[in-house]
This record gives structure tokens, C-alpha cells and sequence, in this order.
């Protein structure tokens, strides 16, 4: 590349970062400090450019300092260069897409991990669990590889095979695999009953038929003479935050359910309807580290306005709002433009869920290592149902069902 070539590439290179990243910056300091981080990133390029060992690419390099912007916000966000977001929407266009049943995050290294596991997919099949980080999909890095990139290598035709390279919790050296994606039919919301007049309902994921779902299993407990109720959203990290809302106004007569503001999104409050509840009786919400999007704005709604009690870990905080922005040069941001908060004022993405009453995560005897977030379930011996059963025996007895 002549000298020339580089020096309209780092002068179009700061231009871009100035386009992404000046919003951002400006809105988190001073004018001067915005500008002495650009001027510092154009000091950065020239200095690669003049003293690298080699040549350096420097496409390649405005490549990785962009994703490496992006990846810095949070894991939602993300760059994706012309040739990315060309694939990107050539396989968004694919309908009927099979699946490989997994929600996916970003660690701090950048690269993809697993959340939660679908019950009856194909990734629960090959075992994968919360925390296994997905090195490799379909022999790409996933090394600043977005989540929705992730999720589209993921899906695809009925039998199709994916090839993965696999780091787990327990080994630490890249295993491979090979997932066979199939058709996934909608996860169906659990119930049952347990001692003493509660019922269980366990949610899978929020989609758009599971504030209904809920809502039934609700009117038939009541009318089966069910008093108390344990909600079980641990592992529920899929869905739609809109359904989250619409099953937390299922329990609350008054108050916040949550809030939705960012810098360029002014606050949408949504708020409780008492024509819309349908159990008034005492309930305790179930949360764990894989519990996150809308079931997280459930389980702060029903906390923060002591309608019951969260019980469990930390919830893993990822309740936001991303948007898809095209540039001119062919490439695109997902750029995170709001959170949700919790009806207390705390930022969802930043902080999660609290438990009121914590339950510690086990650890391996072998490795001495957490294990992963525990399992739905709605049997007695569960700890978490155990500890939820005691909290309930104490509170007041149930009313009568608007």
C-alpha cells in the first residue's frame, strides 16, 4: 500500500471512529477529553504506520480497533465489516430456519458463550451448559463475532450439521463437536402442584403465547384451589422484554414494572393494570445467573413492589434495547440504544436482579469449580423450590383472584 493509500485510510479511519464513537464519548465527558481520544487514536495509527516491524494491514487493523470499540460498550453491541454484514443479511432472508436451541452472551475476551440451553434441543442433547464458551462456529472465530452473527451460524436446515469448538467449564482445552440443528417446538410452560395448596409454574422462554400460557395455568389453579405460587425463572433468558412486562402485569394491581431510557430514547414507563391481574395470592420468584431479558424485568417488578420475594442468585442482566445502524462504507453497528430499570431506579444490563433471599451455587467436588446455574424443577428437593416453600408457609394467606 503507498503512503499515500495509507494516509487517506487513516484519515477516512478517524473519521469513522468520530462518527461511532463521538456521540458516545461526548455524552460521558468534556469536549477536550472527546477530542484528545481522537487526536490519541490518530497518534496510535500514524505511529503503527510509520514504526510497525512490517507492513501493517491497515484495513485490517481500522477492522479490529472498530470491533474492539464496540465490544468495550457491552455485549449486546457490536461492528460488523462490509463483508460481515453482507452475510449478515443474506442469512437473516433464510426462512424456516432450524435451530441449535441456545442463547448466547459475550464474555469479556470477546467471544461467545453460552447462557442458557433450550429443554429438548439439540445443544442440550450435546450437553452444552451455561459458561461453555463457543471458541469456534462453523470454523469461524468468534472472537468479535456479534450475537446475532452467532445465532445465524446457528441456524439453518432441518439436519444441517454445525461444526463448534468448544471450551467448557470443566476443560479447558478446545473440544470439537458437531451440533445436527433440527425444528424446536415451543418450549411449553411447566405446571404442577406442590405441598400445601402452591402451585409451580416453570417458563422455558417468553414468547409471544407465554403471558397467555401463564395466564390460564394461573385461572386454573385458582379455580383448583391453589393459594400460593412459586414462578421459576431460572434458565429463562429468551423472549421477547415486551412479554415480560405483559406477564408482570399478570401479578401487579399497582405500581412500575419497569422503565426504558438511554440517551436518545426518552423514558417509556410501563406500568401495572389491575384489570389485567389475574393472582393476587402470595408468590415467590425463582431467578439464577441464567435468568435474564424479560424474565428479569418479571422478577424486579414483583421484588421492587413487595408483591413477593426473588429467591436464588443474581440475575445475569441483560435487559436492553439494540438497534441496527448501516454505514456508508457497507459495514453496520448493533449499538445498544436503551436499558431497562428496575421499578427501584437500578439499571438492569448493569446490575441484575438481586436475590432477597440468596441461595449459594453448589461447586464440582473434582474441580471445586460453581456449577452451572440450577435447573427448573419443580420437586420439593430442590433447594431453591425448598427455601421458596418456607418463604410462602410465612406469608399471608391468598385472596381471592381478580
Amino acid at each position: 500500500m503507498s503512503n499515500l493509500s495509507k494516509a487517506i485510510v487513516v484519515v477516512l479511519t478517524v473519521i469513522a471512529f468520530a462518527y461511532v464513537g463521538v456521540g458516545y464519548v461526548l455524552a460521558h465527558s468534556s469536549d477536550d477529553k472527546a477530542y484528545q481520544a481522537l487526536t490519541v487514536y490518530s497518534e496510535v495509527m500514524d505511529r503503527i504506520q510509520r514504526d510497525y516491524v512490517d507492513d501493517p494491514n491497515i484495513p485490517k487493523v481500522t477492522s479490529g480497533a472498530l470491533h474492539g470499540l464496540l465490544d468495550s460498550l457491552d455485549a449486546e453491541s457490536s461492528y460488523m465489516s462490509p463483508l460481515e454484514y453482507k452475510d449478515y443479511k443474506q442469512r437473516i432472508l433464510v426462512k424456516d430456519k432450524a435451530s441449535a436451541g441456545l442463547a448466547l452472551t459475550k464474555i469479556r475476551a470477546g467471544y461467545i458463550s453460552v447462557l442458557s440451553v433450550l429443554p429438548g434441543s439439540p445443544a442440550e442433547k450435546l450437553g452444552l451448559q451455561y459458561g461453555d464458551v463457543l471458541e469456534k462456529i462453523a470454523d469461524f472465530s468468534t472472537e468479535q463475532m456479534s450475537i446475532q452473527q452467532a445465532n445465524l451460524l446457528l441456524s439453518g436446515e432441518p439436519g444441517a450439521v454445525v461444526k463448534l469448538s468448544v471450551i467448557t467449564r470443566t476443560k479447558q482445552e478446545p473440544q470439537e463437536m458437531n451440533i445436527t440443528l433440527a425444528h424446536l417446538a415451543a418450549p411449553k410452560v411447566a405446571m404442577a402442584k406442590l405441598p400445601d395448596n402452591v402451585g409451580y409454574i416453570g417458563v422455558p422462554e417468553f414468547d409471544a403465547d407465554t403471558t397467555k400460557e401463564i395466564h390460564d395455568d394461573l385461572v386454573q389453579m385458582s379455580h383448583e384451589g391453589e393459594q400460593k405460587l412459586v414462578l421459576d425463572l431460572r434458565n429463562c433468558t429468551l423472549g421477547e422484554d415486551s412479554d415480560g412486562i405483559s406477564t408482570a402485569q399478570l401479578f401487579l394491581s399497582s405500581g412500575t414494572i419497569t422503565t426504558l431510557k438511554g440517551q436518545t430514547v426518552s423514558p417509556v414507563v410501563s406500568s401495572a393494570d389491575p384489570s389485567k391481574v389475574v393472582w393476587n395470592g402470595p408468590v415467590t420468584v425463582l431467578i439464577g445467573n441464567a435468568t435474564a431479558g424479560p424474565a428479569e424485568i418479571v422478577a424486579a417488578a414483583i421484588s421492587d413492589n413487595k408483591r413477593g420475594q426473588t429467591i436464588g442468585d443474581r440475575t445475569f442482566g441483560q435487559a436492553s434495547m439494540q438497534k441496527l445502524i448501516p454505514m456508508d462504507d457497507g459495514s453496520a453497528l448493533i449499538l445498544t440504544i436503551a436499558n431497562y430499570y428496575t421499578p427501584n431506579g437500578k439499571e438492569i444490563p448493569s446490575e441484575g436482579v438481586a436475590a432477597n433471599v440468596q441461595i449459594a451455587p453448589g461447586t464440582d467436588q473434582m474441580t471445586g469449580a460453581p456449577l452451572p446455574p440450577s435447573a427448573r424443577t419443580s420437586s420439593p428437593d430442590d433447594p431453591t423450590v425448598k427455601k421458596a416453600l418456607q418463604v410462602l408457609q410465612a406469608s399471608a394467606p391468598t385472596q381471592k383472584a381478580a
